[in-house]
């Protein structure tokens, strides 16, 4: 199986272009033979993984093929395999689903029972993971020459972690790879040169890492060549707090000392040995950062700033007008396609708009299959996509090579580190091919109604939130006639917005803090990245319910039907985007209440807080 260039160079023998040659003809190799590439990466992992129990029972007995996998193992989704995860963190080391031992649980965004679910992950998924980061640059260095020249001020962050009951770590997938030794001890290469100190990403204190990355940014802002996040909406959040602290910014770089606040040791002297007293760089800063207009302060301050590299698709295409406007409309580049369940491809046309990113999968990571995707009524957000799958429907899968231009699905993955058939619940859609691999649009994680940062919330955590604080009106004889929601992102953090149309019976009025204990039940009833967001990672603001008069959800479903909306088949929309809906909505508000403190939120799932106790 071809494999990708190693990076074991030293600084004196270091040969870019050659090792950009080599990275380009592995992308070129693998994606020529993809057909091949993926029968044995699913000969390697059932092989090894033969006398695994999962595989056992559902009779796989040792074969390898293509045919017998597809026929015996059923399709899954996390509910079918949680059981045997719950065995794993509870502390049962036999082979349950995979043969190499389970070194660690990697927290996904995406939840089940409210609780994160766990992906299983072993030791080498390490090394496919920086196989993958290896292949984005020498792609970029194609379309933007001499970023070996300079550095990247990206702001990268560490979560918070828990143990399971049987002493494994379970952290985000960042976290665990920004603490490995795969990237605190990376060798020499221009490419991963950031402005930020490893001490200042690994520091568990939001406010210190990010104000030490900043600063650390502008003392070398000649240098940045790029500039990024992983998601968009984080690297808004840096704007905005350089907004709110650059007095504090510029008279560290002024002075050359570093503000009191910064009270983690090993962070003070990774800074110190970067700052020094600059009063002209601070003159330079204050005077950019005084002005009235913020527009373009990305290029402004970093002025060699090439291209803005975060994820922009999906549920995060909401943050590009903001981006834009920051970074006067420099190239939005998204450069790969991953989940905690597996890393999965790169986009090899990175300078591409961000409505058209396609990202190609790299059939060495995973054995890859695809479930189609039937929409209803061709409604664009109505997708259906069952819950569980009937024989036929199993039947329906397709491999990497099969998949059809246009056609839109859902992928399956099959990894080395224990899913096998797992449903990772994102919907795509193919785009093109680069040789026999086929390059996909992401088009949204199913079920997803709202998100603001890595939270996702589908509609049926909502509906039994919203029923959970209606309880609140109750005394007060009244109802809730209809709601839908919105996630507001025109300021930063983003929040949810409720819009609800109440029926009043009872002649009480309802007191503001009775909406705000709605508020906040809403916000106890969502699911723990949720919480997890407004608590400790601060990157979601309080959730809001607006009351709106009395038929304005006739309104709204009066401007459904002159869009060509039909009346029988209209539903209340749980969640609305479009902005003229959001205008009508917000023109009928006749008050407004925020939850009024933070939800409770603990590190790990909660059944294992409860065993402690």
């Amino acid at each position: 199986m071809p494999e990708a260039p190693k990076n074991t160079q030293k600084p004196t023998d270091y040969s870019l272009e050659s090792k950009n040659k080599k990275t380009l003809e592995f992308i070129e190799d693998v994606t020529s033979n993809a057909d091949e590439v993926q029968k044995k990466v699913l000969e390697e992992i059932l092989t090894r993984n033969a006398h695994v129990e999962y595989l056992q029972t559902h009779g796989l007995n040792g074969h390898t093929d293509t045919e017998t996998f597809k026929r015996v193992m059923p399709v899954i989704a996390y509910e079918d395999i949680q059981p045997h995860i719950d065995r794993i963190a509870n502390g049962d080391t036999s082979p349950i689903l995979c043969s190499n031992p389970i070194s660690e649980f990697l927290t996904s965004s995406g939840t089940s029972g409210g609780e994160r679910k766990l992906m299983p992950t072993i030791e080498e998924e390490l090394e496919r993971r920086s196989l993958l980061y290896s292949l984005l640059m020498p792609v970029m260095s194609q379309f933007v020459p001499g970023l070996d020249k300079g550095k990247g001020m990206y702001f990268l962050f560490i979560k918070s972690e828990a143990k399971t009951p049987g002493g494994l770590v379970a952290r985000p997938v960042l976290t665990s790879y920004y603490k490995s030794s795969h990237f605190k001890e990376r060798p020499y290469d221009p490419y991963t040169n950031y402005t930020s100190p490893n001490e200042t990403i690994l520091c568990p204190d939001s406010y210190q890492s990010m104000y030490s990355q900043l600063l650390c940014g502008l003392c070398q802002h000649n240098e940045v060549l790029r500039v990024g996040a992983v998601f968009a909406s984080g690297f808004i959040r840096a704007i905005r707090f350089l907004e709110k602290h650059w007095p504090h910014l510029c008279n560290d770089i002024r002075t050359g000392t570093l503000d009191a606040q910064i009270t983690d040791q090993s962070v003070r002297e990774a800074v110190m040995k970067i700052l020094k007293p600059d009063p002209k760089l601070a003159e330079f800063i204050e005077a950019e950062c005084s002005k009235d207009s913020w527009q373009g302060i990305i290029t402004r301050l970093w002025p060699n700033t090439k291209y803005v590299d975060v994820i922009v698709t999906g549920t995060m295409s909401q943050y590009i007008p903001t981006l834009d406007y920051y970074s006067n409309g420099l190239p939005l580049v998204c450069t790969m396609y991953a989940s905690s369940e597996c890393y999965f491809g790169v986009n090899l046309k990175p300078l591409c708009k961000p409505s058209e990113v396609s990202y190609t999968l790299i059939p060495t990571m995973a054995y890859f299959e695809f479930l189609p995707i039937h929409r209803n009524n061709g409604v664009t957000d109505s997708i259906s996509v069952p819950k569980s799958l009937n024989e036929k429907e199993q039947q329906e899968l397709v491999d990497l090579v099969d998949v059809k231009l246009g056609q839109e699905y859902e992928l399956v993955v099959t990894t080395y580190a224990g899913l096998y058939r797992y449903r990772v619940g994102d919907v795509l859609r193919v785009a093109g091919f680069k040789n026999k691999a086929p390059q996909f649009n992401f088009i949204c994680r199913k079920n997803v109604v709202l998100s603001i940062d890595s939270d996702k919330t589908d509609e049926v955590e909502l509906q039994n939130a919203v029923k959970n604080a209606v309880n609140h009106l109750l005394p007060f004889d009244a109802a809730l006639a209809e709601y839908t929601s919105y996630a507001d992102t025109t300021r930063i953090p983003g929040h949810y917005v409720l819009y609800w149309e109440l029926s009043l019976n009872g002649t009480t009025p309802i007191p503001p803090s009775v909406f705000e204990d709605c508020c906040l039940t809403i916000e106890e009833s969502l699911n723990s990245v949720y919480r997890q967001g407004r608590v400790c990672d601060k990157s979601i603001g309080p959730l809001e319910i607006k009351i709106v008069e009395t038929g304005t959800f006739d309104k709204l479903m009066d401007y459904a039907i002159s869009l060509g909306a039909s009346i029988n088949q209209y539903k209340t929309p749980r969640c609305v985007k479009f902005a003229p809906i959001v205008e009508l909505l917000n023109s009928r508000a006749v008050s407004s209440y925020f939850s009024p403190k933070c939800p409770k939120w603990l590190p790990g799932h909660k059944q294992w807080t409860n065993n402690k106790n």
